[in-house]
């Protein structure tokens, strides 16, 4: 049986990609729902694309596409946290967050042409962003707080208030958080 014969195809496959995404707590990447389906990445990223399309609430993030719970949600207290540090203190910052139990939602920063810029992140532990770090040393990419000299902000979530607030205190003393 050759290679073409085993693709999953079209709506099938979206299909269990949603499927396998609900049932995943964890990131899956482009690489293992290819390997699965028998398709290349770029046709995965399509799909994704296809699914976001129609409502689906699926983020890529560095270590690969995540389905965002409604359940989950509805029960984190959420904030925005405005930053700003060097690159070389970003596994800091990072692990200041998570160390408090803290959900690294995002990253956004404010382009003078493009508006606002806003990447998925993710990152609920130390492991997490560790990954995060490795991906960025090894694919060279830039931080996108390079845009706006290391200011940047997150949209950091967490079972209560208490934990926000405590992170929040962390980055003030750590002099990364920036306030009126």
């Amino acid at each position: 049986m050759n290679k073409e014969s085993n693709k999953i195809l079209g709506e099938k496959r979206r299909q269990l990609i949603l499927s396998w995404l609900k049932e995943e707590v964890d990131p899956i990447t482009g690489k293992e729902l290819s390997t699965r389906t028998n398709v290349s990445r770029q046709v995965i990223v399509q799909d994704i694309s296809l699914l976001k399309a129609t409502g689906e609430p699926i983020i890529a993030t560095a270590r690969g596409y995540v389905y965002l719970q409604e359940s989950n949600l509805e029960q984190t207290k959420s904030r925005v946290v405005v930053v700003r540090h060097t690159p070389e203190q970003t596994a800091d910052e990072l692990y200041t967050l998570v160390d408090y139990g803290v959900t690294i939602r995002n990253v956004m920063v404010e382009h003078p042409i493009y508006g606002d810029i806003t990447g998925s992140l993710m990152i609920k532990n130390r492991r997490e962003a560790d990954v995060f770090l490795t991906e960025l040393k090894n694919t060279g990419a830039s931080l996108l707080s390079k845009l706006t000299e290391g200011i940047h902000l997150h949209t950091i979530e967490a079972d209560n208030e208490k934990q926000l607030d405590e992170a929040c205190e962390a980055l003030r003393q750590a002099g990364y958080l920036l306030e009126d």
